[in-house]
């Protein structure tokens, strides 16, 4: 198995300030409780948290989230953000992007399954859980949790038809400190896009070019408000535009829907 740990990690990330101070554990609760802690010790802007092992990692909604040693990248990426909390969210997608293209660059076909779920098969490769803190009406600290399956051999039976791995697809092992780096990298050039207008008008190409279900027929799963339509891409806000049957536009916000394919996870 290929050495993984704050050095390798270090030396596979070539950025100006994303992960450009690395902490690793062999195990931890979970990246971003750990790396909440070192944010209200004063870490700085672009801290990035890795850990082998989670005893309490969450995913979306509070799910478990949980992968056996070897065989995932979790971590979590801490920012210091100069821009109002109402624009936080988005950087969820921001990074399901920068992930998407990271993969890209390993010879992956990959796409993101809106707003954040990258997607390879059809069937999801990556979680995304971001959390702010604030002090008064600022932004105190983001944190930016992210789970890869990279070395995955198998999954469990109930998962099968949704979840894979980079192993799985290729046959292969992969370096995961490298897979970092790419990550680091994608994300600090996308965040710098970002912040220029705080929305995705630098973005909004690159996201669509790989947004899966674009053109397709979704589910917007809303309790009781749930509705069907055509995906048309997303607009400046990172909202996912959904045409209805009579011709309208629903503007869809993340966090509070999931959406799903009409026939399937994608």
């Amino acid at each position: 198995m290929t050495l993984y740990n704050e050095e390798t990690i270090s030396q596979a990330i070539h950025t100006e300030w994303a992960g450009k101070t690395v902490h690793f554990a062999k195990e931890t609760d979970s990246t971003n409780s750990w790396i909440r802690r070192l944010a209200k010790e004063g870490a700085e802007h672009g801290t990035l948290a890795v850990a082998e092992f989670q005893s309490a990692g969450r995913g979306r909604f509070d799910r478990k989230w949980e992968a056996p040693q070897g065989s995932s990248v979790m971590m979590t990426l801490l920012l210091r953000p100069e821009f109002a909390p109402q624009y936080a969210s988005m950087l969820t997608l921001v990074m399901g992007l920068s992930v998407a293209r990271a993969i890209e660059k390993l010879d992956f076909k990959v796409s993101i399954k809106w707003p954040n779920d990258v997607v390879i098969s059809r069937k999801k490769i990556c979680g995304i859980l971001t959390e702010m803190g604030t002090k008064g009406n600022r932004i105190d600290y983001v944190l930016i949790g992210v789970g890869i399956n990279v070395n995955l051999r198998e999954f469990p039976e109930e998962m099968q038809d949704k979840a894979t791995s980079l192993m799985l697809e290729s046959g292969r092992e992969f370096d995961r400190s490298q897979i970092i780096g790419l990550v680091m990298e994608q994300f600090e050039e996308n965040y710098e896009k970002f912040i220029r207008t705080c929305d995705f008008t630098w973005l909004m190409e690159d996201y669509e070019r790989i947004l899966a279900n674009m053109g397709q027929p979704v589910r917007v799963l809303d309790g009781d408000k749930s509705f069907e339509g055509i995906s048309r891409g997303i607009n400046k806000k990172g909202e996912l535009l959904v045409e209805r049957k009579n011709g309208t536009i629903s503007e869809v916000c993340a966090g509070e829907v999931s959406v799903r394919g009409l026939y399937s996870y994608v």
